[in-house]
C-alpha cells in the first residue's frame, strides 16, 4: 500500500464499548468499500480517550473512490448515524502517512542477543 489513512479519535471514556461496537462494524464496510483495514486501536494504557483507525489505499485517487463508495453504502451511513446519535466521538482528525521501506510488519528477532 502507498499511503494511510490515521485516523486519530478522541472518545467520551465512558462509551468506550460504543466506540469498539462502531470500530468492529467499520472491520466488514471498509474493506468492501476498497480500503485495506489495518485496524481500530482502543486506549490501553495511559490516555483513556484516544483511540485510532489506520486505513491504507494504493493512492490518494485511491482513497477518493472509497470516500464515496463508503458515502452510498447503506451500512456505513448507519455506522457514521450511530456514532452521531451516541456521541462517542468528540472529536477526529486525518494524517495521511507513507511507509519507510523495511520497516512495516517486522517480526521480532528470534536469535540469542550475545
Amino acid at each position: 500500500m502507498t499511503i494511510t489513512c490515521v485516523i486519530r479519535y478522541e472518545i467520551d471514556p465512558f462509551q468506550r464499548e460504543a466506540f469498539a461496537k462502531y470500530a468492529e462494524n467499520w472491520g466488514r464496510i471498509i474493506p468492501r468499500c476498497g480500503g485495506h483495514l489495518i485496524g481500530y486501536f482502543l486506549p490501553h494504557e495511559g490516555a483513556n480517550h484516544i483511540a485510532w483507525g489506520l486505513i491504507a489505499f494504493e493512492s490518494l485517487a485511491a482513497y477518493e473512490a472509497y470516500r464515496a463508495r463508503l458515502k452510498s453504502d447503506e451500512d456505513g451511513r448507519a455506522n457514521f448515524a450511530m456514532a452521531q446519535q451516541q456521541r462517542f466521538i468528540l472529536k477526529e482528525e486525518r494524517s495521511f502517512v507513507e511507509v519507510v521501506d523495511g520497516t512495516l510488519g517486522i517480526a521480532p528477532w528470534q536469535g540469542s542477543l550475545r
